[in-house]
């Protein structure tokens, strides 16, 4: 398969039940807020601010989804990658706190939102696990259950003969259970976010790239598509996949690829032992990885790296030994969808609200986890710009921030992946 056929040959796209009305930016316009970035955090800010009374303008240089939504793995997990204990360390007691209890609720709004907005994306709350890819990564996964359960959290660390029967591999060493979660079709609850903020008033820019931003005594001025939009509010949501804008402020964060794999869909008698219960899961190991099932029963298999780039050949090796050791009965099924995408990592693995202007947030770096965060922190910006409430936001909203040797750092990922990726399996 040529790099072209990978790039065009996502699943989400294939199998999204929702679609977009939408058009490219024709006129000048006046808006309350306007939205730049067509993913999770700013369809969720546009449908809050449109369901608020708020005249939105969402602008999307390419499709809705086209970025790191439309090319997740799609686990809506609670929490951040990082365990609690670290997440205290690094933001203090009182704003680790919150932010810890605002996204250990972030299942809840995802699911609660598909079921108001009536949002078809195959949504799945039966859980996820964490898997201890090896006896060391069953000790992690003790302390961070020891963190959570101390918070409240109601996860469970299960052992290898219950890890064995969720899952339907003999790989794992155990695993740790979280109920709050479960899984989704990512870019259809992604085009369910920006379809459902279009029905409440919202004005969706698909093909509209913006160029340029001004501040003016009392708006913001935006140059998009040769157009001119003024607006009182502004949200800067284009996370992994920024482009164009330098000025007044550019999120700068590690690019990190992390690429998947679809099989065909498994036979039935198949389907009822590989992952019955439909959790999605993901593993311990420093070079992660990724599997889950979609409603048709295909196996999706995922890693850091890009199936897209220069080790792509390594990557996609890569991805049909792991699918023969996890599970030897799937060595003859074929893999028909493989894709890539891009997440924002930031240095301390912690999300980042820069206020670049007045009226005006800029959020982005997720790092691995955009379904629940980006809905979070999507809702309650829309709230801090309509209101002037930057208390609504569930962590600190900061004046500046930027990454160093971004570009370095990014192809230093790639290349350890890559390395990983050329071992036997």
């Amino acid at each position: 398969m040529d790099r072209s056929a990978i790039v065009e040959n996502n699943l989400w796209r294939a199998s999204s039940a929702e679609r977009v009305n939408s058009h490219p930016l024709e006129q000048d316009i006046s808006v309350d807020l306007a939205v730049i970035g067509g993913g999770y955090t700013g369809s969720s800010a546009a449908l809050e601010a449109a369901r608020r009374g708020a005249s939105v303008a969402l602008f999307e240089a390419e499709t809705i989804g086209h970025g790191g939504s439309g090319r997740n793995v799609g686990l809506v997990n609670a929490g951040l990658w990082l365990p609690p204990d670290d997440v205290i360390a690094t933001l203090g007691e009182g704003a680790g706190h919150r932010l810890i209890a605002e996204l250990s609720e972030g299942p809840a709004k995802v699911f609660g939102l598909i079921e108001r907005e009536g949002i078809d994306c195959e949504a799945t709350r039966n859980g996820t696990l964490h898997l201890a890819h090896a006896p060391r990564g069953l000790t992690d996964l003790q302390n961070r259950a020891t963190q959570g359960q101390r918070l409240g959290a109601p996860i469970q660390l299960l052992d290898r003969a219950e890890t064995i029967r969720r899952t339907g591999s003999e790989a794992f060493h155990g695993a740790l259970f979280d109920p709050r979660a479960g899984t989704v079709q990512p870019l259809a609850y992604c085009r369910g976010l920006a379809r459902a903020a279009g029905q409440a008033g919202a004005q969706l820019f698909e093909n509209t790239p913006v160029t340029a931003l001004s501040r003016q005594p009392d708006h913001w001025q935006i140059a998009a598509n040769g157009r001119t939009v003024r607006a009182k509010a502004l949200l800067l949501a284009t996370n992994g996949y920024h482009r164009d804008i330098t000025s007044p402020f550019a999120p700068r964060c590690v690019p990190v690829h992390y690429s998947q794999f679809a099989t065909a869909p498994l036979p039935a008698a198949l389907r009822d032992k590989i992952l019955p219960g439909g959790e999605g899961c993901w593993d311990t190991a420093l070079v992660m990885s990724s599997i889950r099932i979609d409603k048709a029963g295909r196996l999706i298999v995922g890693g850091m790296g890009d199936s897209t780039g220069p080790y792509a050949p390594l990557h996609r090796s890569w991805g049909r030994r792991k699918l023969r050791r996890l599970f030897p009965e799937l060595a003859n099924i074929p893999f028909e969808h493989g894709w890539s995408g891009r997440i924002a990592m930031t240095g301390d693995h912690i999300p980042k609200v820069v206020a670049f202007g007045p009226s005006t947030y800029a959020i982005f770096g997720y790092s691995g986890r955009g379904i629940s965060p980006g809905t979070v922190f999507g809702t309650t910006a829309a709230e801090a710009l309509l209101d002037n409430r930057p208390d609504a936001l569930p962590i600190p909203v900061l004046e500046g921030y930027s990454e160093r040797f971004t570009a370095a750092k990014g192809a230093w990922y790639e290349f350890g992946a890559s390395l990983f990726h050329g071992l036997p399996t």
